[in-house]
C-alpha cells in the first residue's frame, strides 16, 4: 500500500492507495465520531467497517440523481439518525457519490467529518482527492443548468483507494479513468502506463495533491486540472449523459489541441501527439459526437462556471505548457469545432 499525502497544514490527510486498503478505513475517522452515515449506491462492489455504530444511505444511480433533491433526502436521513457535528460522513462509491456526500457533509451542521471510500478509476484519480463537491442544476424552463454549479470546497479527513473494487468495474468505467489519466500525462508528461497499478494511480494522486496544495480553491493552478473539462462537461449535459465524464474528457483533450492549434499556441506536430496519446496510447474515442450543435456547445461552454462577456475561458497547451486562456472569441471556439469534426 502507498500512502499519499494532501499537505494543507492543520486540514492535511492521507490518501490510501492499494489492495485491502479499506480496512484501514477507521484510522482516519476523526476521533470525535460517535456514529457513521455510509452514502453509497446499489451494486458497490465493497462493503466497509467502519467500527462505529452506521446507518447506510442509499442515493440514485444518474446524473440526474445528482441534485439538491438527493442532498435534502441525506439530510433529512442524518436528521433521523441523530447525526452531530461531530460525526462522520463516508462516501463509498465512484466520483458521482464522494461528490454528493461531500457536500452533504459540508452542509450538515455547516460542516461535519467526511472520508471517501472511491470504488472507481476516474474517482481514485480525480473525484474524490481535493475537496471539490457538489450537484448539477437541472435546466429549467430557460433552458440555463449546467454541471456541479451548486457545491462547496470542504476537504475529506481521508480517502481510501482500495484497488480490489477495481476488478469488478466495466470497460466502459475503466475508459473512464484513462480519460483523467490522459489529463495527467500532459500536465506533467509522466508516462504512467509504464508504472503498475498501484505505482500508477499513486501518482495521479501525487499530481494532484500537489496542485491542491499550492491552490486549493481554484484561484491560480488549481484551474489546470480543468483540461479538457470545458467541453467535455458540455457534451456530458447536451448528450443527456449517454457520454460518460472520462470520455467526455477524452474528446475535450483533442478539442483543447485544436482550439491552442488554432490559436497560434502550438503546431500540428502537438496536435498530433494529442491524438497519440488519447486515441493510441490510452485507447479512448478522439471524434466528437454526431449530430450535436456547435453553437449549442459553445453556449454551455459559456456556462462552464465562466462568464461569457470577456469571451470564452479554456485551459490550452502552448509554449509554456499548458495554461489558463482567457478571452477567447466565440469564433476561434467554432472554428476548432469544425476542425475537430473535418478531422474525424
Amino acid at each position: 500500500m502507498i500512502t499519499v499525502r494532501v499537505p494543507l497544514g492543520d486540514r492535511s490527510y492521507d490518501v490510501l492507495v492499494g489492495h485491502g486498503s479499506r480496512s484501514e478505513l477507521a484510522g482516519l475517522l476523526p476521533s470525535t465520531a460517535r456514529r457513521a452515515a455510509v452514502v453509497t449506491q446499489e451494486g458497490i462492489p465493497i462493503d466497509v467497517d467502519p467500527g462505529l455504530p452506521t446507518e447506510v444511505f442509499t442515493i440514485g444511480q444518474g446524473e440526474t440523481h445528482k441534485s439538491l433533491a438527493t442532498i435534502e433526502e441525506l439530510s433529512r436521513g442524518f436528521a433521523r439518525f441523530g447525526m452531530t457535528r461531530n460525526d462522520v460522513v463516508i462516501g463509498v462509491g465512484g466520483g458521482m457519490v464522494t461528490d454528493v456526500a461531500g457536500f452533504a457533509a459540508a452542509s450538515w451542521h455547516r460542516g461535519v467529518a467526511v472520508v471517501h471510500v472511491s470504488t472507481t478509476l476516474v474517482g481514485m484519480v480525480d473525484a474524490a482527492i481535493g475537496g471539490k463537491t457538489g450537484v448539477n442544476l437541472p435546466a429549467g424552463t430557460d433552458g440555463i443548468g449546467g454541471k456541479n454549479l451548486i457545491g462547496a470546497y470542504w476537504q475529506p479527513s481521508g480517502v481510501v483507494c482500495d484497488l480490489d473494487s477495481l476488478a469488478t468495474l466495466p470497460p466502459r468505467e475503466v475508459r473512464c479513468g484513462r480519460g483523467e489519466m490522459a489529463k495527467y500525462h500532459f500536465l506533467t508528461g509522466d508516462d504512467l502506463l509504464a508504472m503498475d497499478e498501484t505505482e500508477r494511480i499513486a501518482r495521479c494522486v501525487e499530481i494532484k495533491a500537489d496542485v491542491v496544495s499550492s491552490d486549493e480553491r481554484e484561484s491560480g493552478r488549481r484551474a489546470l486540472l480543468n483540461y479538457g473539462h470545458t467541453l467535455a462537461h458540455a457534451l456530458e449535459i447536451e448528450t443527456d449523459y449517454s457520454l460518460a465524464h472520462g470520455e467526455a474528457v477524452a474528446v475535450g483533450l483533442i478539442y483543447a489541441a485544436h482550439l491552442a492549434h488554432n490559436l497560434g499556441r502550438i503546431g500540428q506536430r502537438r496536435v498530433d501527439q494529442h491524438y497519440e496519446i488519447v486515441g493510441g496510447s490510452y485507447e479512448l474515442d478522439t471524434t466528437l459526437p454526431a449530430g450535436l450543435d456547435p453553437q449549442r456547445l459553445i453556449e454551455l461552454m459559456g456556462r462552464d462556471k465562466k462568464a461569457l462577456s470577456d469571451g470564452l475561458t479554456f485551459v490550452l497547451d502552448g509554449p509554456a505548457g499548458v495554461e489558463v486562456v482567457t478571452g477567447v472569441s466565440v469564433d476561434a471556439a467554432n472554428d476548432a469545432l469544425g476542425a475537430m469534426t473535418a478531422a474525424r
